[in-house]
């Protein structure tokens, strides 16, 4: 007598997995459809309209920088305080495996990324090395996005995760112009070149990443947030607490604004794609799904939630397009900075707004997270 389908693997059954996949589909389209239609995307979306028709929108540089410098010092602050909340509660128990996962993925993402650029891609050295710096680093505008998305899903993230941003935007970037630097010095050497003077601007760089206004911005926010935590009362913080808050009103609109900008940028530039060529287009949308799995894999393996995890693996799959770029102009000076800066701003940047960060969410689902 045979089995009914409904006791058998789905691997087995058709019909299961055909409804399984249908079903996972229009949750994606669902997710979308979401994630589209709320102001900060749909002001990127304006941004990159008004660029294409030569509208009039103008952002002054001044509030730009001045909202640039707000979002990293909220994250930093809010990363600080929601971590020092973590340690009161219940110590280094819940966020010593997120860190070490996601430092491991700092470490890893910028090595994938290297070779299948210069192995695969067929691009310089250089070349491949300032593209991955970009893509082993993170974009803090994205987790912000993704954030507000798992929060709009009923389903928000760890407390701890903005202190995750901080760990994995300095590694990557690192890393990078440690393996350009070094191989560029070989292959000088090898033709009769000299290898201190790239040394020194290995140095360089590395220290210019170290003090850069990103990190030190989220970092030293990071560090403030979490002493102020730990040591003023509930009443005296409160007011530093909500003028930083990322969940809310003054944030949300700095994030529209910002968005806005980044369309009117990302809008200038579609037109370098015709340079980027296919292969470029196809990294940039293939590599952060690649890294998007590995960031909702080792994040279910370290215990964060199904809004954590779609998190981690949307900060993953980013692109730097803020503490790259000076790094690698002034380590990699032979790099193209219209190939790495158009990649992640114009390709990873609004593939990861529009469709990533609902796909991420569904691979954390599949993987299990709750």
């Amino acid at each position: 007598m045979a089995l009914p389908c409904g006791t058998l693997p789905a691997a087995t059954c058709p019909a299961l997995v055909a409804i399984t996949s249908a079903e996972r589909i229009a949750h994606i389209l669902d997710s979308l459809e979401h994630n589209l239609l709320t102001p900060v995307p749909l002001c990127f979306v304006l941004g990159i309209i008004c660029a294409r028709i030569q509208g009039g929108i103008r952002i002054p540089k001044e509030l730009y920088l001045a909202i640039a410098i707000f979002l990293l010092m909220s994250i930093g602050f809010v990363g600080g305080h929601e971590l020092a909340h973590e340690v009161q509660t219940h110590g280094v128990a819940t966020i010593w495996k997120p860190a070490l996962v996601t430092l491991f993925l700092g470490c890893l993402t910028p090595i994938t990324s290297f070779l299948v650029l210069r192995y695969v891609g067929r691009l310089s050295i250089a070349d491949s090395a300032g593209i991955a710096a970009h893509y082993g680093s993170t974009s803090a505008v994205t987790y912000a996005v993704a954030n507000s998305f798992v929060e709009q899903s009923q389903h928000p993230a760890n407390s701890f995760l903005p202190t995750l941003v901080t760990i994995l935007e300095c590694p990557g970037i690192a890393i990078a112009l440690v393996l350009g630097a070094a191989l560029m010095a070989r292959e000088r050497a090898a033709k009769g070149g000299g290898g201190k003077a790239g040394a020194a601007k290995l140095r360089e760089a590395l220290y210019e990443v170290v003090t850069g206004q990103s990190i030190m911005l989220m970092g030293g926010l990071l560090v403030i947030g979490f002493v102020s935590t730990m040591f003023m009362s509930a009443d005296a913080f409160r007011p530093f607490h909500d003028f930083f808050e990322s969940k809310g009103m003054l944030f949300r609109g700095c994030l529209c604004i910002f968005l806005l900008e980044m369309g009117i940028v990302a809008g200038e530039r579609l037109g370098d794609l015709r340079r980027v060529g296919p292969f470029l287009l196809a990294f940039g949308v293939g590599m952060p799904l690649v890294h998007g799995f590995l960031g909702a894999y080792f994040g279910h393996l370290a215990g964060l939630n199904v809004g954590g995890c779609t998190v981690l693996a949307a900060m993953v799959a980013s692109a730097s397009y803020i503490a790259a770029p000076p790094a690698v102009r002034l380590t990699l000076p032979e790099a193209n900075p219209a190939l790495s800066i158009t990649s992640a701003l114009a390709i990873t940047f609004p593939f990861n707004v529009a469709l990533g960060i609902p796909i991420y969410y569904e691979m954390a689902k599949w993987l299990g997270a709750t």
